[in-house]
């Protein structure tokens, strides 16, 4: 589990080509800070701090999403960016408890009151779409998890008893496998109608998309195992079949290049992911959010590949500490477009205002991450200032 990933909005403008992104006004040309608008596609970003995605696991049951839920996204609707916690595109691809989805009618109708708590803030809000593949299990999903291969993952994965082993999944026939892609549209779809501003694949941290990318959990001989080529097809199938269905300013990907999460492993990284981003960069993704999981040497030649918007989390998912200024500062002036932060929109509902003012970060109670109700979730004020 990915640790927690009032005005009008503003109105559509036509936008440049995400492969050159800009920003919408001349004081752009001087060095951007945290706090300089930024144009990505149709939106006009206030600033660039993105809400990263970050599992909350306070869906109703069926998947559905809930007023506490709109409540917590408009609290930090001050963000340039919300990407949304990890949503399931299928019941197979559910990989914790207490995860909304977006596959079914009535999940597409109750995410309707989270976008408008957000755009009635004058939030934007992409949907984290997260297949989690072998990273589940029969007693979270009633169904025996699918991956490339029919390798566990290493761990222990949340089910409605508590942790319980990885099992084996079940390696996904040829056929079987665009299925599998074209979810990720039909999500999309979903959540277009029900009033997100566009869509991020989860490519990252372990889950579907990663372990096709991975060398040790995708052991396949066809046309999507084995060499780099065929490793990263299921990724651009994916992101393909999204943008035909969104459009492609309206989808993007997160990756995770050289991480181990859920065992995964990867084999030639900087070729691995120069390759991915060469044909994602033929889709002109709205942009590519890269975490901080392999060295600053490649993490600066992925920028350099990428044409496009890129959103940067600098410091390692669940690692030991959190996205600082100082850390935003780095990389934007190192090339990242946007910043992303995770843990610190958990306590900090107005984390813009903090960073803005230079004001201390309340700190997140980690008991309180996936327990489910209000506290700990609702219950962070914003900065009160004393006299």
């Amino acid at each position: 589990m990915t640790a927690p990933t009032p005005a009008p909005t503003t109105a559509p403008t036509t936008a440049p080509s995400p492969q050159t992104p800009a920003t919408p006004d001349a004081a752009a040309s001087a060095a951007p800070t945290l706090f300089t608008p930024y144009r990505l596609g149709p939106l006009t970003l206030p600033n660039r701090l993105v809400m990263a995605p970050m599992t909350r696991v306070r869906a109703a049951a069926g998947g559905l999403a809930t007023p506490s839920m709109a409540a917590y996204y408009a609290q930090r609707a001050t963000a340039g960016l919300i990407v949304s916690e990890g949503v399931q595109p299928s019941l197979i691809g559910q990989s914790n408890p207490g995860t909304p989805g977006l596959h079914t009618d009535e999940q597409t109708a109750s995410w309707r009151q989270v976008t408008d708590a957000v755009h009635a803030n004058g939030g934007r809000i992409f949907a984290q779409l997260m297949h989690g593949g072998r990273v589940s299990h029969p007693d979270t999903t009633g169904l025996r998890p699918v991956g490339p291969s029919a390798v566990a993952a290493v761990g222990d994965v949340f089910t409605p008893s508590g942790p319980q082993p990885a099992p084996v999944p079940r390696a996904l026939e040829t056929a079987e496998v665009p299925e599998h892609a074209a979810s990720y549209a039909d999500a999309a779809r979903r959540a277009i109608e029900a009033g997100f501003d566009g869509v991020e694949l989860h490519g990252a941290n372990g889950y579907l998309i990663s372990q096709f990318l991975s060398s040790n959990a995708n052991l396949r001989t066809d046309r999507y195992g084995g060499p780099v080529a065929h490793r990263i097809r299921f990724a651009v199938e994916a992101a393909a079949a999204t943008v035909e269905a969104v459009g492609a300013e309206r989808t993007a990907i997160r990756l995770s290049p050289g991480a181990e999460f859920w065992g995964v492993r990867e084999t030639e990284v900087p070729e691995l992911y120069a390759a991915l981003l060469a044909e994602l960069a033929r889709l002109e993704l709205a942009y590519v959010h890269l975490e901080a999981t392999a060295g600053d040497e490649v993490l600066l030649g992925l920028r350099r590949a990428w044409p496009g918007t890129l959103v940067l989390n600098p410091v390692l998912p669940m690692g030991p500490r959190q996205t600082g200024r100082e850390d935003a500062d780095r990389w934007l002036a190192r090339g990242a477009d946007l910043i992303s932060f995770g843990r610190g929109f958990l306590a900090n509902p107005d984390l813009v205002e903090r960073l803005r003012a230079g004001l201390p970060l309340a700190p997140a109670d980690e008991a309180t991450w996936y327990q489910g109700g209000d506290a700990g979730y609702l219950t962070y004020p914003a900065y009160q200032y004393t006299a």
